[in-house]
């Protein structure tokens, strides 16, 4: 007997991740799905470029304090989560390509403005824009994958698919780094918008990937319910890490590291490596206990780094947590495709993509209104506290599933 989420799904899930037979292969590699990996790595480098350089930007030449720093990086999940629903549909009605296409070219911009200003209000209504583009790009990319990958390997995709994500954090402050100390901001801000023109550019290559349409007349949803407790667990690793990732610059210069974008450089490789060779493991394990374990150990890794306040003990948490984020993204999304038909992957996609918006949004404001009377380190204990929280909400959804039989 098969058990489902709320509502329908096309697989048959294990605690919520697909579980497909057979001995065959399918092809991954294709043209399409390659060129797709390749415009999300161009992409989110201009966005790693952009989480390297906005907290410098806006404690440096604006004037403004660690919470200032912290609404400028977190403010885009705004509009985004406000929006990521409606692309969804979209993606689900237009196509895939459009809302990559607009996205891309929508970051460009609000990436190209900021060589124009150094207001706060400015550069947070240009956050905004920029939320407005991960909406779009984001949703449609996630499920522009869901079409192209075979159904036997969907967890292995997600994994290859995402490293465009963590390659961006991890060479994206280094490239942004490198442009500030050779030309200043308005170099960094080039920068991320040439990287922004080449997604487009790539996206085009991508070409519409969309296997059906839903139907006509049919009940309009922006919201797919089934995705919704899983969606939440996904979000608190996103508190977490993303309000990281938004202080471990600025702790980095005050704990004197050499060179402080070596931080999101060293998580970022962590998560490459062990995404690549550990690709296959989230089509072998059940998704939602396997996610459960990775929080643990994101919120572990977190602790060694509030407490151990040293570069050492910065890097040492920022390994620990890169492992345990290695698994998220595979195994959250896997286990909402689960609960998705081939017409409903893009409202699934924006439904569980609004945790990223919630997560990269909350956690940074959080954490920065934390970290400006209390400490960074305190704001990272926070964090930790997210993610123990987020496992103990993942394995409750284990134990409340129906018993396969």
């Amino acid at each position: 007997m098969r058990w489902r989420w709320p509502g329908h799904a096309t697989r048959t899930p294990r605690e919520g991740v697909a579980h497909v037979t057979g001995s065959a292969r399918e092809p991954l590699f294709t043209r399409a799905f390659i060129a797709l990996s390749i415009a999300e790595l161009a992409y989110f480098t201009a966005v790693g470029l952009a989480l390297f350089a906005l907290p410098l930007y806006v404690t440096g030449p604006v004037g403004g304090d660690e919470a200032s720093a912290g609404l400028a990086v977190g403010v885009f999940a705004v509009s985004a989560l406000v929006l990521r629903p409606f692309a969804g549909r979209a993606s689900d009605r237009f196509g895939r390509r459009p809302m990559l296409v607009g996205g891309a070219l929508i970051a460009a911009a609000s990436l190209l403005l900021l060589t124009v200003t150094d207001q706060l209000v400015v550069i947070v209504a240009l956050r905004l824009l920029a939320g407005v583009a991960e909406a779009a790009f984001f949703v449609a990319g996630f499920a522009a994958l869901a079409d192209l990958a075979p159904a036997s390997r969907m967890g292995e995709a997600l994994s290859y698919n995402s490293l465009g994500l963590y390659l961006g954090i991890a060479f994206g402050p280094l490239v942004g780094q490198a442009l500030l100390e050779a030309a200043g901001f308005r170099a960094v801000w080039l920068g991320g918008t040439a990287l922004a023109v080449l997604a487009v550019g790539l996206a085009l290559l991508v070409g519409e990937t969309r296997t059906a349409r839903p139907e006509v007349g049919g009940r309009i949803r922006i919201i797919h319910r089934p995705a919704i407790p899983v969606s939440i667990g996904f979000l608190s690793s996103l508190a977490a890490v993303g309000g990281f990732i938004a202080f471990a610059t600025l702790w980095a210069e005050r704990i004197d590291l050499p060179s402080p974008s070596i931080a999101l450089f060293a998580y970022g490789t962590v998560v490459v490596v062990c995404r690549i060779a550990f690709a296959r493991v989230p089509d072998r394990l059940p998704s939602l206990p396997l996610a459960a374990a990775s929080l643990v150990v994101i919120g572990i890794g977190l602790v060694i780094a509030a407490a151990w306040q040293d570069w050492v003990g910065l890097l040492v948490g920022v390994v620990v947590m890169g492992v345990g984020i290695t698994f998220t993204t595979p195994a959250f999304f896997a286990a909402v495709f689960a609960t998705a038909s081939p017409s409903e992957r893009g409202v699934a996609s924006g439904t569980a993509s609004a945790a990223l918006d919630l997560g990269l949004g909350i956690g940074p404001i959080a954490l920065g209104l934390v970290a400006a009377p209390f400490g960074i380190p305190w704001a990272f204990a926070l964090a930790a506290g997210i993610a123990f929280a987020g496992a103990a909400w993942t394995a409750g959804l284990v134990r409340r599933a129906p018993a396969r039989t």
